[in-house]
């Protein structure tokens, strides 16, 4: 175990933020800062059973805080995930959430969070006009963030993304008070991450950084913190995919996760835009359509990303620091992580639990889906849906 060099860092922004190795052990300490009494432990069920997850459970019980978890939530989260969640936060008179785990474990827990004592749907608070001033903000339950893959961000952000089955969409939940107010990252809990997994959470937080450094409208803060993301992936994400327990690289690509989610206040795009309904669709994992989608997004918004691409090109150090220099290498980068190029490829690798989705009948569908998606508005080229069909053609190979 490689942690001589690894970073250590506490700050807050864009919340209380505290990363290094072991930190997962100061769990009761920072409940007990925020006023969390009872705990419930929202988790992914892969990793209930690992060493460093009966860590976090020995620290609570030593605390005097129970070790109550709930584990019942899928890939990619449902409604009934977030109802299953809320009643057992109610039948064990909960007083705060610890969310353990990826995106879906964050996003479900937020939304137990938001819904714990909130009536209606989930939906109800979907980010679109001002549903979200239907929220009590202090109705909402303290909530302490444990990212365990470095890719969604979800951890800094104050929004979750549920599958709504009724019409198979990836829909935005979004309150300002669902970004954790604090969050305990340690890199310890990604060391076993199979090497594929690692690749595409990976790509998915280099893909946040992209999408926000083209989205349109001036932000320099967030392009600054984009730029760095982008590179601290370039960096290390190789490092990490050839030796999952490298500290150091863990510990930056942790960072590069949460900069991504916060880079993309800003926006973020067509890749994203098409990511979310292929996902709810055939159940892809979200980074690795991320991945795949990437190149061909770029050739679609090639006219207006050119700038963009000479400063991405500049800040990483490749040799040909403009479009075509920046496209060749991402090309590079997704052979040297083993992703698939196509999604054909993907399919091909039994990496697409419902390629039927896919079939040439259903891509006007899935085309006219992504035009939905609040992602599309901060796209920096318009897309009509037969544009957007022929981009998922182009990724289909």
């Amino acid at each position: 175990m490689q942690q001589q060099s690894a970073p250590v860092g506490n700050f807050n922004y864009p919340t209380s933020y505290k990363i290094g190795c072991g930190r997962r052990r100061e769990l009761a300490a920072w409940c007990e800062s925020l006023g969390i009494t009872r705990p419930l432990v929202i988790a992914d069920p892969g990793i209930t059973g690992l060493p460093w997850f009966r860590d976090i459970l020995e620290t609570l019980r030593a605390g005097g805080l129970g070790d109550a978890v709930f584990s019942g939530l899928q890939g990619n989260p449902v409604e009934q995930n977030v109802i299953d969640g809320v009643r057992a936060y109610r039948e064990g008179q909960h007083h705060g959430v610890v969310l353990v785990g990826g995106g879906s474990a964050l996003d479900v827990g937020k939304c137990v969070a938001l819904m714990a004592d909130h009536p209606g749907s989930v939906f109800d608070y979907e980010d679109v006009g001002d549903n979200w001033t239907r929220v009590d903000p202090s109705k909402i339950p303290p909530m302490i963030a444990m990212p365990t893959t470095s890719g969604t961000g979800s951890e800094v952000g104050r929004a979750s993304v549920i599958t709504d089955t009724r019409d198979h969409t990836k829909k935005i939940i979004f309150h300002p008070r669902m970004l954790p107010p604090l969050v305990l990252a340690d890199p310890e809990t990604t060391f076993g991450l199979p090497a594929g997994v690692t690749a595409a959470t990976g790509v998915d937080a280099f893909v946040h950084s992209f999408e926000a450094l083209c989205a349109p409208g001036y932000h320099p803060m967030a392009d600054a913190i984009a730029l760095e993301g982008m590179r601290l992936c370039k960096e290390h994400l190789p490092r990490c995919v050839d030796r999952g327990d490298d500290a150091e690289a863990r510990t930056h690509m942790m960072m590069a996760s949460s900069m991504g989610a916060t880079a993309f206040q800003k926006g973020l795009g067509l890749v994203h835009a098409i990511a979310h309904p292929l996902g709810a669709t055939t159940g892809i994992h979200h980074g690795l359509a991320n991945a795949i989608l990437l190149p061909f997004v770029m050739d679609h918004n090639r006219a207006v990303i050119g700038e963009a691409m000479r400063r991405l090109g500049s800040y990483l150090s490749l040799e040909s620091a403009d479009f075509d220099g920046v496209r060749a290498w991402v090309i590079e980068l997704r052979a040297r992580l083993n992703i698939p190029h196509t999604l054909a490829d993907a399919r091909a690798r039994a990496l697409i639990p419902d390629a039927a989705a896919l079939a040439p009948g259903e891509l006007p569908a899935l085309a006219e889906a992504a035009t939905r998606d609040a992602s599309l508005s901060t796209n920096p080229k318009p897309c009509s849906a037969d544009e957007i069909a022929e981009v998922i053609r182009a990724a289909l190979g």
